[in-house]
């Protein structure tokens, strides 16, 4: 081989380092790049899918706190009842009780155990409301 060949072989490899170079230099930046880009699209995805699950639970919440609310105003309305509400429900049970005396006495005895279990029902709330009246009282 002679010089001119010699040299024509090195600059031809060096050449074809120099290339081989350059292109896998811009194919590993053109991956970071992809990567990078897909990552991000990955963590979107990930960050609208988080954002449904929380408004589903925010609904479900919403949802439980009026069934919780709805509970809590009729506990509230319970709670307002007194001592007039309680002689109230003893007197409607003295009437009961004499309106199944009267519908024993006309031989209606179905008439007298339904009367009888409606001022037993009274006497019982009668009864769940007595501590409320004497802690009123005091």
């Amino acid at each position: 081989m002679t010089a001119i060949e010699i040299c024509a072989l090195i600059v031809s490899v060096i050449a074809l380092a120099i290339l081989y170079w350059t292109g896998y230099r811009g194919g590993l930046i053109d991956g970071r790049v992809e990567g990078i880009e897909e990552g991000k699209n990955i963590q979107r995805a990930d960050n609208s899918e988080e954002i449904r699950n929380v408004n589903l639970l925010l609904e479900q919440a919403r949802a439980h706190h009026k069934s919780l609310y709805g509970h809590y105003t009729r506990v509230l309305e319970a709670t307002k009842l007194g001592a007039t509400d309680r002689v109230q429900l003893i007197a409607i049970a003295e009437k009961l009780q004499l309106a199944s005396d009267t519908f024993r006495a006309v031989n209606s005895k179905s008439h007298a155990v339904q009367t009888l279990a409606l001022r037993d029902k009274a006497l019982s709330i009668a009864a769940l409301l007595e501590p409320i009246a004497q802690e009123k009282a005091a």
